[in-house]
């Protein structure tokens, strides 16, 4: 991996920096205008997540909906959308569904099957192609469990339980292997991934909260490459852990490039010495672009605010975007789909939108 000491990049001396910084030059890019395409008087709120299918179609998860009845933790915020490859609006899809209450993200596996991750049911649920919900994993807390003593306990700040065999505390994602087995990070609470068979039924899981190899910090997204290699966004822990399907620690890798210190945050206070170096490269987002299986686009959290093109050692091929507010930067990249190695859909939270991107070859 090639890297520059940090002597030969003065403007770092601003943040408490690693000693060794990568480099990396930018990608050039279009951001496609007013895409998608709403129904008139519609907007989305924070979108999530993003996905799209074998048709071109985009799917969009957004934390929207207020007229939705019923909220589990405030009001509910959760609606997913399919839209053409040109942006044009097709539907929605479970409309008040019962596990809808605070999207996070959506992914789309090879049989077109549509799977919403929402952290505030505590489910992920798969969809057949036509909407039908064919599968939940997890359970929503019932309305009445605090006053029958059921339900899955809440843990305190910094306090991190035993995580159950099917029961989530706040999944992130979900991925497949080339055997139709089923992995999800149990991201915010259980810091750990957990694996399923082709059926649905159990296998196993592996990680606990912590900062050593399989240990986590926010596994936060996930993804599988041709070999079955198991590449685990670990976001807080600034770092990419890779495994084999049974959970065998494989490697590493962090990111580590340098961001433009001229842009400010879009939220909150531009992050400063350690508290920057930290959120430098930290996987929010992960993709693998079908038409290139050897590259991954990894998004940033947000601030620098980023997208990454990366091989699957963690070399950094570039560097597209950086944090701001117009069209063509990021609040974070929430999510990615990337379904060829020049095009990618961002989904941002803090921006409400997803952008299309068309990278220059």
């Amino acid at each position: 991996m090639k890297k520059f000491l940090l002597s030969a990049l003065p403007v770092l001396a601003l943040m408490a920096a690693p000693a060794l910084a990568q480099s990396a030059p930018q990608i050039k890019f279009t951001s496609v205008p007013n895409f998608p395409d709403l129904p008139e008087g519609r907007n989305l709120g924070e979108v999530p997540g993003v996905a799209v299918n074998s048709k071109g179609h985009v799917f969009v998860f957004s934390r929207s909906n207020p007229a939705v009845a019923g909220p589990i933790f405030g009001q509910a915020a959760g609606e997913l959308f399919e839209f053409d490859a040109d942006g044009k609006y097709i539907r929605e899809i479970g409309k008040g569904l019962y596990g809808f209450a605070e999207a996070h993200s959506v992914r789309i596996d090879k049989d077109d099957n549509i799977w919403a991750i929402d952290k505030g049911s505590n489910m992920i649920i798969k969809m057949t192609p036509a909407g039908r919900v064919d599968m939940v994993f997890g359970r929503r807390i019932e309305g009445v469990a605090e006053f029958e003593g059921g339900g899955m306990e809440h843990p305190k700040p910094g306090e991190h339980l035993p995580a159950a065999e099917s029961s989530y505390r706040l999944p992130t994602d979900v991925a497949w292997d080339s055997k139709g087995n089923t992995y999800i990070t149990d991201g915010y609470v259980n810091s750990r991934v957990a694996k399923y068979d082709k059926n649905g039924d159990f296998v196993k899981s592996w990680g606990e909260f912590g900062t050593g190899d399989g240990q986590f910090r926010t596994p936060h997204s996930i993804v599988i490459d041709k070999k079955d290699n198991i590449y685990v966004g670990d976001r807080s822990n600034h770092r990419v852990q890779v495994f084999d399907t049974d959970g065998k620690f494989l490697r590493k890798f962090q990111i580590d490039v340098p961001p433009d210190l001229t842009t400010k945050s879009v939220n909150g206070n531009t992050p400063t010495g350690e508290r920057l170096t930290s959120q430098i490269g930290a996987p929010n987002s992960l993709c693998i672009p079908p038409d290139n299986p050897n590259v991954i686009f990894l998004g940033e959290s947000t601030f620098p605010g980023r997208v990454f093109k990366i091989d699957l050692n963690g070399k950094v091929l570039g560097v597209i975007g950086k944090a701001g507010r117009k069209l063509g930067s990021f609040s974070g990249a929430h999510a990615l789909a990337c379904p060829s190695e020049n095009l990618i859909y961002v989904a941002e939270s803090s921006n409400w939108r997803v952008q299309k991107l068309i990278l220059q070859k």
